[in-house]
């Protein structure tokens, strides 16, 4: 099985040569613990794997993988940021608001970040915002959906095999946070969906005239990993490795999981991380310390 490159120097051999493709892996940690770096890491070394043809995709090319974000902070996170100072790579964004022109869709390139929301709020859970907040959430997540498919599946179809999902905050009710929800819909409705299905969700009413040009573009959902950086409340890496998983949490039916915290080292506390899961493959099961620097998350 031809492995996912993690792009953190050091942790391919800890997973056995790398992520399993068409797989969901959860990377958990607190705020600032080095989730952001592991993940413009991952997506960048799209472009060093080797792809390999397949019926859906004959001739693949290499390319970066993508960073969907959904921070409701009201502003994006520092991806683009490290993606400049880790490799000198200029994120091209995408823009939430454009129109998606439909009919000209496979000639443009749709951008290879996109930071979803811009409405500021504290939480983005029924508990915690009135309702005029609430339903303002839910009226712009609405209105940008469909740039969200665009997005994906623009970049799907020219040969992306590995998308970023960043911005996922702790709530202790998973179920009333919006981003929980959306975060479910692209996965289980865009990443997983076969593709003709996603495109007559993005096309709708144009569908027909453009189904010559859907169907030669064409990609194999199998072939798609998705990395979802999840920020927890727990800070301490033994916190985290004792922390129940529910049914039916999105952690739970993660193939993948590995959490970042910090240990204690004699007087002071290091940052570490541990492979709680790794279904299908062998994984080395100690807990190892990283450290970050200008080169982004590195084992030690």
């Amino acid at each position: 099985m031809q492995r996912l490159l993690t792009g953190v120097s050091g942790l391919d051999e800890l997973l056995g040569g790398g992520l399993i493709p068409g797989t969901l892996t959860a990377v958990v940690g607190a705020t600032g613990i080095g989730k952001t770096q592991f993940g413009v890491q991952f997506a960048r070394a799209g472009i060093l794997s080797s792809p390999v043809p397949s019926p859906q995709s004959p001739a693949p090319t290499s390319r970066p993988g993508i960073i969907f974000d959904m921070s409701s902070r009201g502003d994006s996170q520092s991806h683009a940021e490290y993606a400049r100072r880790i490799f000198d790579w200029k994120l091209k964004v995408a823009d939430a608001d454009k129109q998606v022109q439909l009919d000209s869709f496979f000639s443009s390139e749709p951008g290879e970040y996109l930071h979803i929301f811009d409405y500021a709020g504290r939480r983005v859970t029924k508990r915690d915002l009135d309702w005029d907040d609430w339903h303002t959430w839910q009226a712009q997540l609405n209105a940008r959906l469909r740039a969200a498919i665009a997005f994906l599946y623009g970049n799907f179809v020219r040969g992306c095999e590995r998308v970023v999902i960043d911005g996922i905050e702790p709530t202790d009710r998973p179920g009333e946070s919006i981003q929980f929800n959306l975060f479910e819909y692209l996965y289980h409705q865009i990443l997983r969906k076969d593709p003709e299905w996603v495109a007559r969700d993005l096309f709708r009413e144009a569908y027909l005239r453009n189904a010559a040009e859907i169907s030669r573009h064409l990609y194999d959902p199998a072939r798609i990993g998705c990395l979802l950086l999840y920020t927890s409340h727990e800070t301490m890496l033994d916190d985290l490795i004792s922390r129940r998983l529910d049914e039916g949490d999105v952690l739970s039916n993660a193939n993948t999981i590995i959490y970042m915290g910090k240990v204690r080292s004699g007087d002071r506390l290091t940052r570490a991380l541990y492979v709680a899961k790794h279904r299908g493959s062998a994984c080395d099961e100690r807990i190892v310390p990283y450290a970050i620097d200008n080169s982004g998350v590195r084992m030690q």
